[in-house]
């Protein structure tokens, strides 16, 4: 597994564990994936059954400003272990985002916005949606057997994340401004983690969606964040125009999966409370 010292990777080790696997973790310092060389003598040296690619380049705003490095990692480097592990004639899981995708939402036949599904056309609006693009069409242009599993908005215990600067933030100040105009999936990494390893351990293949069920405001977000971990802190409302960033986020970006080989993860709210208790050192069954 690729990516093994972040936040997503940590908690893989944590699931495969868990699952009896024998999981071989390779942080960034381990291995770099834009290494193609690395890549290949890498495979040489574990003779991989399954291949977990969490590595990525994940500074979004970063990316605009560097385009050649995040395309290194989350292109070329997710393609280079895609062919490595199709040479070798093993299955690869690799992660990618919501960010594929424009914003616009499609409506269903009340009018409604409704989720993506992972056959609606791509259109991403950053250049780390691009390079996020690009990485997954390399991989399932690699093997049939591959997997590019899509998910949005992050959170673990291992990392920087939205849920963690909220909290942070609450010790600092009365109230926080939070972006009322960009909906997605909060997806805790403690539950899509052993998604991610049961994908490869019931041979599903191809593109799939899998990220918290349901879907939230950035704002609402934060409201819930402060109501399950019992904090005072005022959520106010800002824009994303406020709130303006060197990449463009998509102000829609809700993710389900069609397809009915993939298990859908809790509600978000499920993950939620996960974390925080994961965060205050709780033993969860």
């Amino acid at each position: 597994m690729t990516g093994a010292g972040g936040m997503l990777g940590l908690d893989v080790l944590r699931a495969g564990e868990r699952a009896g696997h024998e999981l071989v973790g390779l942080a960034h310092a381990e291995l770099d994936i834009a290494d193609t060389a690395a890549v290949e003598k890498a495979f040489a040296r574990v003779s991989p059954q399954a291949v977990l690619n969490c590595a990525a380049w994940t500074d979004v705003d970063g990316a605009q400003s560097h385009r050649e490095q995040a395309y290194a990692v989350n292109a070329h480097g997710a393609g280079s272990l895609a062919r490595a592990a199709a040479q070798a004639g093993v299955p690869m899981v690799h992660v990618s985002t919501d960010y594929v995708f424009d914003g616009e939402a499609f409506v269903d036949r009340s009018g409604a916005p409704r989720a993506y599904v992972e056959s609606d056309p791509t259109g991403p609006r950053s250049v780390y949606g691009e390079s996020k693009l690009a990485g997954e069409r390399q991989v399932l242009a690699a093997s049939p057997r591959h997997v590019v599993a899509r998910s949005s908005w992050l959170f673990g215990t291992d990392g920087p994340n939205f849920a963690a600067t909220m909290l942070r933030l609450a010790d600092e100040r009365e109230a926080v401004q939070v972006v009322t105009d960009q909906v997605g999936c909060p997806t805790w990494t403690g539950h899509l983690a052993p998604a991610l390893l049961g994908l490869l351990e019931r041979g599903v293949t191809g593109l799939v969606h899998l990220a918290g069920t349901g879907h939230v405001s950035w704002n609402g977000f934060a409201r819930e964040i402060f109501r399950q971990a019992e904090v005072s802190c005022r959520v106010e409302d800002a824009t994303s125009e406020q709130m303006a960033r060197p990449a463009p986020r998509p102000a829609w970006s809700a993710l389900e999966s069609e397809r009915d080989d993939v298990i859908p993860l809790p509600p978000w709210q499920d993950g939620l409370a996960g974390y925080l208790a994961a965060r205050a050192g709780i033993v969860r069954s």
